[in-house]
């Protein structure tokens, strides 16, 4: 454009060498004006290119090294590499933006499942204290079976709330566990006499696969959690076990140094898109039939804090309609 300017300006002036202001006055002014229109826009084009240039030379010095040279090549090679950089970021934004919307999905999908779990005892204690106000306490039997059950609620409340600020303190780094030496196959004895009555209720077989070798199994662990991971396993396992099926504990060997707990069932198993969340915050697969069974819906979430404060591994493999194993590895001492 400057280059137009000039060679027009050169033509005018050939044109008009002989000629005087006073000849053609309008002329003049005309002439005058198109020099002037073609300066401004050629020192504007200068200042915008200028100004462009060193705000890209701002950006390359930031992104490059001292030494690198801004040439016109460098500068288009470096242009498309910034085209390039922010695609991909604007990549990155979509994904996190949908992860965001995902969390938040979660978030008052658990919300709503902690409302509905304290929602329940706390209208079954209301339900039978309003009755027992409003004239059933006369009779004493009524009375007791009420109260009975207005505590068993209660009892159910108190669990899901200790069980969410025990989970609450795990993710916040409060708790910790503390390590010592214990023989686990007394443990694993103890906590099946536990769940004896309960599997016998359910007509469900209790097997305990010991190792060959050794009555004995010591492991460093914190053992009332180990004890309450390995609870909470046949829980669950009898839970989703069939009339007349099993729930088997094995203890197996990953290496010299770890060994592997794992507790299987032949009960109904877990469709395979149910896995992923298996050990989310009062995720359940079956609401209405594990609601109807009590429990805090925080079992395997509690399970998987505890062993990964142990920086240990859980594993879970499971097949509709044959059932599931769930297993956890602990390290062996002597």
């Amino acid at each position: 454009m400057c280059l137009s300017g000039v060679t027009l300006v050169i033509a005018l002036n050939y044109y008009f060498k002989d000629l005087t202001y006073f000849d053609y006055p309008l002329t003049a002014i005309v002439i005058g004006f198109i020099l002037f229109f073609f300066f401004c826009v050629s020192f504007i084009q200068y200042q915008i290119e200028r100004y462009i240039l060193l705000k890209v030379k701002v950006l390359y010095d930031e992104f490059y090294t001292e030494g690198s040279s801004l040439s016109k090549n460098l500068l288009k090679k470096d242009a498309q590499s910034l085209t390039r950089s922010i695609q991909n970021f604007a990549k990155e934004s979509k994904l996190e933006i949908e992860l965001l919307k995902v969390k938040d999905n979660y978030r008052k999908e658990f919300i709503g499942n902690v409302a509905h779990e304290l929602k329940t005892p706390l209208f079954t204690v209301e339900s039978y204290i309003l009755t027992l106000l409003e004239g059933a306490a006369d009779d004493e039997d009524i009375r007791i079976k009420y109260l009975q059950k207005a505590a068993q609620s209660i009892d159910r409340l108190n669990h899901i709330v200790n069980d969410l600020d025990l989970i609450t303190k795990f993710e916040a780094g409060i708790t910790s566990i503390e390590i010592e030496r214990f023989d686990l196959i007394v443990l694993i004895d103890e906590v099946l006499g536990l769940m004896e009555i309960r599997a016998k209720e359910r007509k469900i077989e209790l097997v305990f696969e010991k190792p060959s070798d050794s009555d004995t199994l010591w492991v460093k662990a914190d053992r009332k959690r180990i004890s309450q991971v390995i609870t909470n396993l046949i829980v669950n396992s009898l839970k989703y076990g069939v009339v007349g099926g099993t729930s088997e504990i094995v203890i197996g060997f990953l290496n010299k140094q770890k060994i592997l707990v794992r507790v299987i069932d032949n009960g109904s198993g877990i469709e395979e898109k149910h896995i992923p969340r298996l050990f989310e915050r009062f995720y359940r697969i079956d609401k209405a039939r594990n609601r109807d069974e009590g429990g805090s819906g925080l079992g395997l979430a509690i399970v998987k804090h505890i062993i990964e404060a142990h920086q240990e591994k859980i594993y879970v493999q499971s097949t509709f309609g044959v059932g599931s194993e769930f297993s956890f590895s602990l390290p062996k001492t002597k």
